[in-house]
């Protein structure tokens, strides 16, 4: 079905999405100029589970309509195929460490959240067990995961600090969805709580990454000998991250939103 908006009123008003129709569905595409563009470039994002049309900062409207009513097939095919999002609620199954463990409701029970392991005669997964009233469990998973996320990542980033001499101001979590870490120019540290989700090396890895740049602020020959040192198997994170980071972003009360 064609987007109906007249070609007038793209030619005269900025306008930030166009929502076009395939299949009996309604898909929301967002509209970004960027000055570097050069030509349209349309981009499903896993993360955030949203359709991203780019264009030039002069780019016809007209033209970015066509453009985006040619490829509706497209964008329904690739947003089908994403991951149904997993709510942390009873029953569900997430990956802590690398490791699945279904969240079991234990009602009554003393404490917030713990690790049950999973009895070695019936072979079953271990158990994210959270007390509490029903309408906090994801709540209190999530607490949960961002506490384990905090103190797995300030073990690994003073590991690595000690070894290069560097001290880092201040570290921080966050629920990012364009990068995994990252480090300002003051030394300030950020990362995704979701690493907490991922094997343990990957996690070390990532601490790496961003403590190699209170070395250099930069991806240059030096920054990855910095980080190389640090962690030599890098490739088998960056592997890792590759194929199953985008997993990672499809659990929680507000998996898949922006």
């Amino acid at each position: 079905m064609p987007i109906t908006t007249p070609k007038t009123a793209l030619r005269s008003f900025d306008i930030s999405f166009f929502d076009v129709v395939h299949a009996g569905e309604t898909h929301r595409v967002q509209i970004k100029r960027v000055a570097t563009a050069r030509r349209f470039t349309l981009r499903v994002r896993a993360a955030t589970r949203d359709v991203v049309l780019t264009l030039p900062p002069r780019g016809s409207l007209v033209r970015a309509k066509v453009f985006v009513e040619r490829h509706a097939a497209w964008i329904g095919v690739r947003l089908a195929r994403l991951p149904a999002p997993t709510p942390f609620g009873p029953g569900a199954v997430v990956p802590l460490r690398g490791v699945l463990h279904e969240i079991t409701h234990c009602v009554g029970a003393r404490g917030t959240v713990w690790v049950e392991a999973a009895a070695s005669e019936s072979g079953g997964m271990p158990k994210l067990c959270v007390s509490g009233d029903a309408p906090f469990v994801a709540r209190r998973v999530q607490d949960f995961l961002m506490r384990e996320a905090r103190r797995d990542l300030l073990a690994a980033v003073a590991r690595h600090t000690a070894s290069l001499g560097v001290n880092a101001k201040r570290l921080t979590l966050r629920d990012t969805t364009t990068r995994w870490g990252s480090c300002s120019s003051a030394g300030a540290l950020n990362f995704s709580w979701r690493l907490i989700m991922a094997p343990p090396f990957v996690l070390d890895y990532l601490a790496a990454h961003e403590v190699a740049h209170l070395v250099h602020m930069n991806h240059s020959a030096a920054y990855w000998a910095v980080a190389k040192r640090l962690v030599p198997d890098m490739d088998r994170a960056e592997a890792w991250l590759k194929v199953h980071g985008v997993e990672l972003m499809r659990f929680g009360a507000n998996a898949g939103s922006p």
